[in-house]
């Protein structure tokens, strides 16, 4: 450590006729300044050199001292000041004036400095650790805000939330090591209780054990990635310190989605469907899906659309999820379904189709395709830890709002429209995206070719 400092001598005059002149010492240091007696006089101002600070040649006083003697005293002064700057310097403390003039006088009057007591250690105190769950509504709040999250997102992070106390009721950040992260993965795997129950034990209303508790793996993977998104905002934002999670990759069998579409026939049979009696109520619920299956929109953007998006051949929507802006152009069927319903038009709201909730809407669009005979039977097949689960359900068990969009893409694809094209009507950002719309296309391609091996 090295402490800034100055050392000179300086005459201070005095006396009723100011013919007597004091040399004191002068130190600054740390922005202060001391001045000390050194008990050296002189009688006569012309004796005293400023620039080197030292009494010349040829001077002698009353009491018979002189330049030799004066100027050695001021040396030793000058070296034991030096000498107590070097002892906080060795110790590595920045002294105050009184602390640095007691050292001085030590050494000035031959005491054995003592060495400094040493500050009595301050007890440590750990920051009180930020409380998970405060935090975790505060990443929701903020992050819900800033990007503009939908209902179902919300929904979701509030589910992760509820899976969080419930595994553990104080959880805290620190306890997120690989072990606990592991523990909660065998939690929602094998203990979490099920809102919904998967399936009746046969015709029974009862159900089996393994289907009342226990998330699947890709569910269990999805968790994960919101787990991990909170984890990383609370690190950036100081509050978390344990970065285990970083390097959380638990081994999660799954199989990739399946894309539940419909084909041609299946939408002509859906369309041909009589309704009529109590399956009237149908009718509009038909007309939205088959808006939804020609022109790419999700349902939560056929919903909300108004009469001011649509145009003389296109309609403009900016999209409910991501906010793309989109321009789409009127087919035949779209036409013809918004020309049906302008001469119905909603005054009030303005909307060009009824309202229904997803819930609902899903709901009777079950019932709308299995009225038209859309049964083809699916295997589904999903992993819950290293346990495989095939069920084997029915067509019209699986379709729901989105199928309408899958459908728009797959039969778009196989009808030679260029994926950047389609890209442009569903607002896919990347190819990547589309890649599961195109591996169903070129099965479909493979499939009509055996049709012309004409051996067979």
């Amino acid at each position: 450590m090295n402490i800034r400092h100055k050392c000179s001598f300086k005459l201070f005059t005095y006396g009723k006729n100011k013919d007597k002149h004091q040399i004191r010492l002068r130190v600054t240091f740390n922005s202060q300044r001391i001045d000390l007696s050194t008990g050296c006089q002189i009688y006569d101002r012309k004796y005293w050199d400023d620039k080197y600070e030292s009494v010349l040649d040829g001077y002698e006083g009353h009491k018979g001292e002189n330049a030799i003697s004066i100027n050695t005293e001021l040396r030793n002064i000058k070296t034991q000041m030096e000498t107590a700057f070097k002892y906080f310097e060795a110790n590595d403390i920045i002294p105050t004036p009184s602390q640095l003039v007691e050292k001085y006088e030590e050494r000035l009057n031959g005491t054995v400095p003592r060495k400094p007591e040493p500050e009595p250690k301050k007890k440590e105190t750990k920051p009180k650790e930020p409380d998970l769950f405060n935090v975790f509504d505060e990443f929701v709040f903020e992050c819900g805000e800033k990007n503009a999250w939908t209902k179902a997102t919300f929904q979701k992070m509030a589910a992760l939330r509820r899976d969080l106390s419930t595994f553990k009721k104080k959880l805290k950040f620190s306890d997120l090591t690989e072990k606990t992260l592991t523990e909660f993965v065998v939690y929602l795997r094998d203990e979490k209780k099920l809102n919904t129950p998967r399936k009746p034990k046969g015709d029974r209303k009862d159900y089996d054990a393994d289907d009342l508790v226990g998330i699947k793996n890709s569910t269990i993977d999805k968790k994960l990635g919101y787990l991990k998104w909170f984890l990383k905002w609370a690190t950036d934002k100081g509050y978390n310190s344990n970065v285990a999670y970083k390097t959380f990759k638990p081994t999660l069998k799954a199989t990739q989605k399946k894309v539940i579409y419909l084909s041609k026939d299946e939408l002509k049979a859906i369309l041909n469907l009589e309704l009529k009696g109590d399956t009237l109520y149908l009718e509009p619920v038909r007309d939205i899906f088959m808006f939804c299956c020609f022109s790419s929109l999700r349902y939560s953007d056929a919903s909300s659309l108004k009469w001011n998006d649509v145009k003389d051949d296109h309609i403009e929507v900016t999209t409910v999820k991501t906010a793309d802006s989109l321009s789409i152009e009127i087919n035949d069927m779209m036409g013809r379904i918004l020309e049906k319903y302008r001469a119905v038009p909603d005054k009030k709201n303005n909307l060009v189709f009824p309202y229904y909730t997803n819930q609902a809407m899903n709901r009777d669009l079950k019932k709308l395709c299995k009225l038209a005979g859309i049964n083809e039977e699916i295997r589904i097949t999903s992993y819950k830890g290293n346990e495989r689960i095939d069920e084997v359900k029915e067509k019209w068990e699986l379709v729901g709002t989105h199928t309408g969009r899958k459908t728009f893409i797959v039969n778009a694809l196989s009808r030679g429209i260029a994926p950047s094209i389609v890209m442009k009507w569903t607002g896919h950002n990347d190819y990547k995206s589309m890649k599961p719309y195109i591996d169903i296309v070129d099965s479909i391609k493979a499939s009509e070719m055996s049709k012309m091996n004409f051996m067979d």
